[in-house]
């Protein structure tokens, strides 16, 4: 970045330089001013760009060159105003250091554009800025350097440079121009609503061009003062409205930018008319034969002729020519709107047997079209007969006009049937296709009646021409031309072109989504035909449907999951009175997006499986579901971690492991199962999955000590009563009940082997009555050491030899008789710990035994034998009692132990 550009205002120059080179050590007076510091940063960056830092560009770092720079002394940064401008930018207190804001910054919505340069802050405006071009964009803060005796006001100021983030955008959709068709050839033609782009410089709006010329167009670009461009339309060739009125092509305006943005719109080029068509007649001449005895208004002839031009240029009116005569033009009448030429007067004998009509086509500025028209007079010796109409029906110029739907039989006309002679019979009949009759009227005579027959259809058919035609017994006949009008009534309701209006639309539809134009006609005419289109009372509300063009919109985004199908009816009304309308029905189907990721029914599975669990045994159900269709809502399971130990069923979701597990080894799985849909892309979801391993009885107690068979323990013959002789020590890898263990002796061998307990709970092994000389010897415990396991408890054995004696003088002695098997018998039933509590009567032992001994050892010290054998005896009953409180259970063991199956390893252990 380089070096902001500072300035000093107020200063004379020989002292800035001083103050640029004195550092932060001057007196009070070096930071009582103001200091400008510039800074260039371009829109849109993210949060943490650095800006600038201003301990360094205000030159407030001091350094030895050995050392990193550092403020001295150290000094504060502060905005002094939290204005718009602050809330763009981030200045660190102590460094100083400037950096952009989590806001970011837009350019286009900061600087609202005007003839000068914008300035964004709380601060006031450097007088500086005037010299900025009109398209600067500035942020302006206030910065304090504190402590009070370092006080400097530093402004920043912080140009904002434009970056292409803006495509041009034309005002209207729709743009049209119209070009008079005799336009010449480099005619130039400004386009209103040019691009707009927010962006300025070579970013905003440089060229345009059309995507489609024709060929006789083509764009030029003109630049004001101000820099703004205007598109220019060029005519390159020679229009032609009656071979092309109009040209639709896209104009499309391209910016300045890498790459470039484009914007576009429909530029539509209608071609004006001009007067440069003349009337023109397809014939120069008709012939035309009338009898003399043609009644008044008898049709001649028509003449029509055409202008290619519109509206006023293409109206014509028709005139004699001056080069027909007086009494031609008396007789014949020529419409000059319709070109109609009629019989105006009677043909009498001296009238011309061949006239000329020489007819003119006027269009304005244009020299008259000439057609002629010869009508040729036969001579009738005889009067013919005549036809008299009187109509009943309204009539207009011989024009009857009747409503559809009338009844049968409707009068239409009399006609009176003579002849002016008064010689000749006459007959009449009627000469058309319709729904007519003529019949005579009696009791009259040559009175005729014309009637329906049945009723008319204005959808069928608008207008009936027919001839009441008169003739007498020489042959001759008169036609009298009716026409007859049917009027249009609502007699016909507006008609869907589909009565079940089947559509789909994708889920998440922008809002608005078009849906499709419904369609309904009616055959009635005018207003009576006019069709609106309304939704019908079970449509719901976000359905729209516009009255007139019947356009069926969405207003909201639709989710297949909250509704798959909708179906409502909607009606077509019609404008007659009373209104008709007719309904269909509207069946809509949301199709499915892939926009649900799979969906575990829980976060967190947990499962509880006994041990020893058999491989690829079914271990729980992971239910999972998607709220997606087809193939978006299929699901894939798999294992995200542990794979080499469990699978998973993919379509039934059952976990399973390949395995047998062992509660020993690990007492817990944490899985990881991820689930993944079918669509494109994939979404997916994780879950957590915890496998607890019940424990199962399949390890039995494990004895740590004694760890020998072999091994014995000195007892000492003066050991009290009551005294702890060892333990036996054993572990179970079970939980639970099943790892609860309970210590019993089941077998005995020696001098008086029931003078050993053990503590079923503990293992401990405690002496129960005070030895006597004839108790010395080797004493074999069989301790069996189970567990309370649940169906079958497990148990193992251990042999404790407790050797009575005062010293150890021949261990080799000892050793043999530990390799003896011994003879024990197993006792059936051993104390045990009960689940429920039993209390026992407490036998008082007898102290008798013990006083006799004592008695015969020696008399002199019988009140001392016969006190301890008191205190012993109270000591066992205290020991019985606490041995009744406890919790037994009752396991029966039968049969011998075969001693050949123990360990015999030898226990080192230093002998008491």
């Amino acid at each position: 970045m380089p070096h902001p550009r500072t300035s000093v205002p107020l200063f004379p120059q020989h002292l800035i330089v001083f103050l640029l080179f004195v550092g932060p050590f001057n007196c009070f007076a070096s930071y009582s001013h103001a200091t400008e510091l510039f800074y260039s940063l371009k829109e849109g960056l993210p949060a943490g760009v650095l800006i600038g830092s201003l301990a360094r560009d205000l030159r407030l770092l001091t350094g030895d060159g050995q050392h990193p720079p550092a403020l001295q002394p150290p000094l504060s940064f502060t905005l002094a105003s939290r204005g718009l401008g602050g809330q763009y930018v981030q200045l660190d207190n102590h460094s100083g250091e400037l950096h952009t804001s989590a806001l970011e910054i837009d350019r286009e919505a900061l600087c609202v554009e005007s003839s000068g340069a914008t300035i964004i802050g709380g601060g006031a405006a450097a007088s500086s800025s005037s010299s900025l071009s009109p398209e600067s964009c500035l942020l302006l803060l206030d910065v304090l350097v504190l402590p009070q005796e370092y006080f400097r006001l530093v402004k920043v100021k912080i140009t904002i440079q434009d970056v292409n983030d803006n495509a041009p955008r034309f005002p209207v959709p729709h743009i049209r121009l119209s070009v008079p068709e005799n336009a010449p050839v480099n005619t130039r033609l400004a386009i209103e609503h040019p691009a707009l782009d927010p962006d300025v410089g070579t970013n905003g709006v440089q060229t345009y061009r059309l995507r489609d010329n024709y060929g006789v167009f083509t764009l030029d670009v003109e630049e004001n003062e101000s820099g703004e461009r205007t598109p220019y339309l060029i005519v390159m060739g020679a229009l032609d409205r009656e071979a092309r009125e109009e040209y639709v092509t896209v104009i499309v305006a391209e910016d300045g930018g890498t790459p470039p943005l484009v914007g576009s719109a429909t530029l539509t080029i209608g071609i004006s008319d001009i007067n440069d068509n003349c009337p023109q007649f397809n014939d120069s001449q008709v012939n035309v034969t009338l009898y003399g005895n043609s009644t008044l208004g008898t049709h001649v002839a028509t003449v029509h002729a055409i202008d290619m031009d519109l509206g006023s240029n293409a109206q014509i009116t028709y005139s004699y020519s001056q080069k027909v005569p007086q009494p031609s033009r008396d007789l014949f009448h020529l419409d000059e709107n319709t070109g109609v030429i009629t019989l105006s007067s009677k043909i009498d004998g001296d009238s011309p047997r061949l006239h000329r009509l020489i007819i003119l086509g006027n269009g304005p500025g244009c020299i008259p079209a000439v057609i002629t028209v010869l009508v040729t007079i036969i001579k009738v010796m005889m009067r013919p007969p005549e036809v008299v109409p009187r109509f009943i029906a309204n009539e207009v110029e011989g024009v009857v006009y009747l409503k559809e739907l009338e009844p049968i039989n409707t009068p239409i006309a009399f006609f009176t049937i003579k002849d002016p002679d008064e010689k000749y019979k006459v007959n009449c009949y009627l000469n058309g296709d319709g729904p007519f009759r003529l019949s005579p009227y009696k009791p009259y005579n040559n009175e005729y009646l014309l009637e329906t027959t049945k009723p008319l259809d204005y959808e069928t058919q608008q207008l009936y021409e027919i001839s009441v035609v008169a003739w007498n017994s020489e042959g001759f006949h008169v036609n009298k031309i009716i026409k007859v009008q049917v009027l249009d009534d609502n007699d016909n309701s507006p008609v869907f072109s589909q009565q079940l209006i089947e559509l789909s639309i994708e889920e998440n539809n922008v809002p608005n989504a078009f849906l499709t134009k419904l369609h309904a006609t009616d055959a009635d005419s005018g207003e009576r035909g006019k069709v609106s289109y309304f939704l019908g009372p079970d449509a719901p509300s976000y359905f729209s449907l516009d009255k007139t063009t019947g356009i069926l919109t969405v207003s909201t985004q639709l989710d297949r999951e909250e509704k798959e199908k909708y179906r409502y009816t909607v009606k077509a009304v019609d404008s007659g009175f009373p209104p008709r309308e007719s309904i269909a029905t509207v069946a809509i189907t949301v199709l499915d997006k892939n926009d649900n990721s799979p969906r575990f029914i829980n976060k967190d599975f947990s499962f509880f499986v006994p041990e020893n669990f058999p491989g690829f045994g079914e271990i729980g159900v992971i239910s999972v579901t998607d709220a997606d269709a087809g193939q978006n809502g299929w699901v894939a399971l798999s294992v995200v971690n542990g794979s080499d130990i469990f699978v998973i069923d993919t379509g039934k979701g059952v976990l399973r492991a390949k395995v047998s597990l062992d509660r020993e080894q690990q007492s817990s799985y944490v899985l990881w199962i991820e689930a993944v849909d079918g669509g494109d892309p994939a979404l997916s979801s994780t879950a957590k999955i915890t496998v607890l391993l019940l424990d199962i009885n399949d390890n039995p107690p494990l004895v740590l000590f004694p760890q020998s068979n072999m091994s014995y323990l000195l007892v000492l013959p003066s050991t009290l009563p009551g005294s702890a002789i060892t333990e036996v020590y054993a572990v179970d890898k079970d939980t639970g009940m099943n790892a609860v263990i309970a210590y019993s002796i089941i077998g005995r061998r020696g001098p008086r082997p029931e003078s050993f307990r053990i503590d079923p709970k503990t293992g401990n092994i405690t002496l129960e009555e005070s030895l006597m000389q004839n108790d010395y010897g080797l004493y074999r415990l069989l301790v069996k050491v189970s567990d309370h396991g649940y169906p079958e408890p497990l148990h193992s054995t251990v042999m404790v030899n407790l050797f009575v004696n005062d010293t150890v003088s021949n261990e080799s002695y000892i050793e043999s008789l530990l390799r003896k098997e011994p003879d024990i018998n197993v006792e059936e039933k051993q104390p045990q710990i009960s689940i429920e509590p039993t209390h026992k009567k407490i036998e008082s032992a007898s102290c008798m035994p013990t006083l006799v001994a004592l008695s015969i050892i020696s008399l002199v010290s019988i009140t001392l034998v016969t006190g301890m054998g008191i205190y012993i005896c109270l000591r066992k009953g205290k020991k019985h009692h606490r041995t009744d409180e406890n919790l037994e259970v009752q396991i029966p063991l039968n049969g011998r132990i075969n001693l050949h199956m123990l360990e015999k390893k030898p226990m080192e252990i230093s002998n008491i």
